[in-house]
């Protein structure tokens, strides 16, 4: 009785998902950014939303839940109804994370249904405009000659300039001090004004500054150079291929989230990477949209299990504890 039971609950549940991913979405969806307005992510969620409102027809409310590293707003779309209406744009912090809290409310990997990845955005490196280097090889010796003499910026423990600080201080084997600063404003204003020697940062930030020949850019962290900054060289051309760092971001929903719903959102994200308006503003901050075929659960997945395990030894090297 009880199997007959099942099979009947199972036949009369069984058009339901389709039928419900046919009519999402119905209503807006909230996209949550863990950062705060005017910032980096804040502004690619914001250029995403546009994008993939149009595939959707419907509303992408961007929701600021800052706090934490960004710990807060994840956890808040990871303990959300899997019904996609709730979703999050992290960067890399997905990755880190595990290694910097002892104690997570979620599991980045196992409590979310990844849509895929968005975007790649590169790392610059910056010195205040007197520092004694002409290029990256100058100012790594330097920096090897005066180690922990030389201050580094970044805006906190998890922040994209604090695991950029990380990266470069494991590619050349180097303990630098850092100064901590509660946001990337204060923290290019000192970098300008002299107040510290080296900063890493997204290139979103110094690039208007290395334009206008206010501080010097020594690399960037992309595969090639970029049209916004032509003679800024790669770190691999400047000599430092390990210092390899972008502040990447994806695109989750919460798990459980039902196949033919995450499929329609995956849709909407990859016409909205494809979409002119995007590319063309994408290009103007120094980065570009992700290929297509990253743009993908299964992409974006294997890529945070990757990267959880890159970012657990370098975090472990620099003797960093976790909170």
């Amino acid at each position: 009785m009880k199997f007959v039971k099942r099979v009947f609950l199972m036949l009369l549940l069984s058009p339901v998902l389709p039928a419900f991913a046919q009519d999402f979405p119905s209503r807006p969806i909230t996209m949550v950014v863990p950062f705060s307005a005017g910032g980096p992510g804040d502004v690619i969620a914001r250029l995403l939303g546009t994008s993939m409102s149009a595939t959707l027809k419907q509303a992408i409310v961007i929701e600021n839940v800052v706090g934490a590293g960004g710990t807060l707003g994840t956890n808040r779309v990871a303990k959300a109804a899997p019904d996609g209406y709730t979703i999050l744009l992290m960067h890399v912090g997905q990755a880190t994370a595990p290694a910097l809290y002892a104690k997570l409310p979620f599991d980045p990997v196992g409590d979310f249904a990844p849509i895929g990845l968005v975007t790649d955005v590169p790392m610059i490196l910056v010195a205040r405009a007197n520092f004694p280097a002409k290029d990256l090889k100058e100012l790594v010796g330097y920096v090897r000659t005066q180690g922990d003499k030389v201050t580094y910026g970044n805006v906190g423990l998890g922040s994209a300039s604090h695991l950029c600080g990380l990266m470069f201080m494991s590619a050349i084997e180097t303990k630098l001090t850092p100064i901590y600063y509660k946001g990337g404003g204060p923290a290019l204003n000192d970098i300008i004004a002299g107040h510290i020697d080296v900063y890493c940062d997204p290139a979103t930030g110094p690039t208007p500054y290395i334009q206008a020949g206010t501080i010097p850019g020594y690399a960037i962290t992309s595969k090639k150079r970029v049209p916004t900054l032509p003679n800024v060289p790669t770190s691999a051309e400047a000599g430092v291929p390990k210092f390899d760092v972008t502040t990447w971001y994806g695109l989750y929903a919460p798990k459980n989230t039902p196949k033919p719903i995450v499929d329609v959102l995956v849709d909407a994200l990859q016409k909205a990477l494809k979409d002119p308006a995007l590319i063309s503003r994408f290009g103007e901050l120094s980065m570009a949209p992700v290929e297509e075929e990253r743009a993908t659960p299964a992409a974006l997945e294997s890529f945070l299990k990757a990267e959880i395990v890159k970012w657990d030894k370098i975090i472990k090297d620099a003797g960093i504890t976790p909170q």
